[in-house]
């Protein structure tokens, strides 16, 4: 099934240029899909009763233009695939018209919280969201080439306002992390994250970054530098 809901682009969530920022349009297609769960009898309450969590493991998302203050949007999601304990779900969001804005693939793992390990989810669990076609989009897979040279960023620690519900770091969050080390005015085309461990309060992020001529890549690292999260970010020239 394909799920939708309509807003209007806030003030809160766009930047000096007025259009909407990244995180505010991943925290909407983050938001969909908590939506949808909730309809359809599957939400928060639903997995913490049963020390279950869906946990995102990669993000591709592609972004043709941000949406300007005060623009009415659509944003949908789809349930494309679910194969043993992960599934794969699509994003979009388009405008007025109906023009398609942008689009997301994402992959995500089915968690036994309380274990720290993944578990398959019965069929009541999954079946409930469908299976539709994918979206057409240029799909790359998930794996992210982490230059030899990296240069290292400050250090900072893991807030109280980076946790959700999980009492994880927020995927959106990693995000947001890496957008203080990049240019201010740089125009992301595809943004696409490896989900690697998940950081919890008290950790320390150890931050790395390198800007080659067509992508700029962080990692958000431990102190040994094994990473929490790699992430990509492709822009305009």
């Amino acid at each position: 099934m394909i799920y939708t809901f309509d807003s209007r682009v806030r003030y809160s969530e766009i930047d000096h240029n007025g259009t909407m920022k990244l995180p505010a349009l991943i925290n909407y297609f983050q938001d969909c899909s908590t939506f949808q769960s909730e309809d359809i009898g599957v939400g928060c309450g639903f997995m913490a009763a049963r020390h279950r969590a869906w946990i995102l493991s990669y993000w591709q998302v592609i972004i043709d233009r941000f949406p300007e203050m005060g623009e009415q949007i659509t944003v949908g999601t789809l349930a494309t695939d679910f194969k043993g304990f992960m599934g794969n779900r699509n994003f979009f969001m388009n405008d007025a018209e109906g023009n398609r804005v942008a689009c997301a693939n994402s992959v995500w793992v089915y968690m036994d919280v309380e274990k720290g390990r993944p578990a398959k989810p019965m069929p009541e669990e999954i079946d409930v969201y469908g299976r539709e076609e994918p979206l057409q989009m240029p799909y790359e897979g998930r794996k992210i080439l982490i230059p030899e040279q990296m240069e290292a960023e400050k250090p900072f620690p893991v807030r109280k306002y980076h946790i959700d519900t999980n009492e994880h770091v927020n995927n959106c969050q990693y995000v947001q992390m890496a957008l203080e080390f990049l240019p201010r005015d740089l125009s992301v085309s595809q943004l696409r994250v490896d989900y690697k461990k998940s950081a919890v309060l008290g950790d320390t992020i150890y931050p790395r970054l390198a800007k080659e001529k067509d992508r700029i890549v962080a990692a958000l690292c431990r102190e040994d530098e094994s990473p929490y999260a790699v992430l990509e970010f492709r822009f305009r020239s």
